[in-house]
This record gives C-alpha cells, sequence and structure tokens, in this order.
C-alpha cells in the first residue's frame, strides 16, 4: 500500500509543479506544495520497498524438550524470503 501511496503522491506533486499553471503568488505558491509532495512520495515509496524487504526475511525458531522435561534445546535459524537459511 506504501508504495502506491508514494507513486500517487509523486504524481499528484508532478501535476502540480508542471502542468498547472495557475497564478495563487498571493495565496500558496503550488509549485512549492508539488516538489514537497513528490518528496514525500519518495520517502514514502522507498521505506515502502524496504518494509517489503524486511517483511520477507522471517526467523523460525524449534524448541526440542526431553521427554523427561529436564532439558530444552533451543535452535534458531533465520529464512530469507527464497526459501534459503
Amino acid at each position: 500500500m506504501s508504495i502506491g501511496l508514494g507513486i500517487a503522491l509523486i504524481a499528484i506533486g508532478a501535476i502540480l509543479v508542471y502542468a498547472i499553471n495557475v497564478d495563487t503568488s498571493q495565496f500558496v505558491d503550488l509549485d512549492m506544495i508539488g516538489y514537497i509532495l513528490m518528496g514525500a512520495g519518495a520517502v514514502v515509496f522507498l521505506l515502502g520497498i524496504v518494509f517489503l524487504v524486511r517483511r520477507r526475511s522471517s526467523e523460525q525458531v524449534t524448541r526440542t524438550v526431553d521427554p523427561s522435561g529436564e532439558r530444552v534445546t533451543h535452535t534458531e535459524s533465520r529464512v530469507s524470503g527464497d526459501g534459503t537459511v
């Protein structure tokens, strides 16, 4: 969702900067708002990619208990998105 939001912010910002030529200097500078939206969109897009990569890796914990209940063995392995350890 954040990747799509980033692309949408970039597109809206680009429309404000390059496609709309309205003189609103008394109230607000549309070019500056467009640049801010494009910058925010780029940040959101990059964060979305980082979170997507982080989500694809997970940790797997296996616990083994002796039948007597005295010893517990913990085995941890990191599994990436392509199935390698």
